[in-house]
């Protein structure tokens, strides 16, 4: 029987490590900020006028249920970053083959890419493909940046896939050779699987900071949370209130995002957990 003090370690190990207790942080922290900002605006004599902020989210009247300015932003904001994770995703898996490849081109390609993509502020290349790109190709402000989340998140989580591909063990390769398996099965059916269970904690972090950094396209005129924001600020004056509220809409998909992905690698992990206990 282990002894009390390594139980109590384990049970708060598995707290820790637990959504939820990161819910309770992000809550108590939001009640920190909130009274410091409630004692420090009672200082300067600041009116509170958080009963406006509702009918900014929705209106609801005899024509049913209507989405307000926040909302609408809301939508923007997941489809952005729903299609740039999809694409960056798709991206970074490619990059990583490329740069583990045998071809020098193919190293090459993918390795100048990579410096580009990481050396280079999003803001920059978010400009380069709206105004300069952006007419070449035909693109429209949505879909500049798309391409250019897509392009910058890619690259990091290139390295995210890189890294997993890395960390499955040769003896895999030389077992799904020896079945007979091409070097393309073997990355579907053998080292793909493992690699993507290793790394679903890092992606995850990846696609948080996706939806962050989405609040960039506001300065392409994207109308997403964050332009919305500053469009009913500056007709309201409400700063405070539509901050926080924006702020908050932000921290609820960071968190069902982080719940998400543990919910799915738990699941992943199961049943390599069965098959492990006798």
């Amino acid at each position: 029987m282990p002894p009390p003090c390594n139980t109590c370690r384990k049970q708060w190990q598995s707290i820790s490590r637990s959504p939820v207790f990161d819910i309770v942080q992000f809550l108590l922290l939001i009640a920190l900020i909130s009274w410091f900002f409630n004692r420090s605006m009672e200082g300067i004599g600041y009116n509170w006028q958080w009963y406006q902020i509702p009918r900014y989210l929705y209106t609801w009247d005899d024509t049913g249920f209507s989405a307000g300015p926040l909302l609408q932003g809301l939508w923007v904001t997941v489809k952005i970053s729903a299609i740039s994770l999809a694409l960056a995703s798709l991206i970074g898996l490619t990059t990583s083959i490329l740069r583990l490849s045998n071809s020098i081109p193919a190293q090459a390609v993918s390795r100048l890419y990579l410096e580009i993509s990481r050396n280079t502020p999003l803001l920059i290349q978010l400009f380069f493909l709206y105004f300069v790109m952006g007419p070449l190709l035909g693109l429209d402000r949505f879909w500049a940046a798309v391409l250019a989340l897509s392009l910058f998140e890619g690259a990091y989580a290139s390295e995210i896939f890189r890294s997993g591909i890395i960390s499955v063990e040769k003896g895999q390769w030389e077992a799904s050779h020896s079945l007979g398996l091409s070097h393309k099965h073997a990355y579907r059916f053998i080292v793909l699987p493992q690699a993507i269970r290793r790394i679903l904690p890092p992606l995850a972090s990846q696609a948080i900071s996706l939806v962050k950094d989405s609040a960039l396209v506001s300065t392409i005129a994207v109308y997403d949370l964050t332009m919305q924001t500053q469009t009913l600020i500056s007709e309201t004056f409400l700063t405070f209130e539509l901050w926080f509220t924006a702020a908050m809409i932000y921290l609820v998909i960071t968190i069902s995002l982080s719940l998400l992905v543990s919910r799915l690698e738990k699941r992943m992990a199961a049943p390599y957990r069965s098959d492990l206990s006798f």
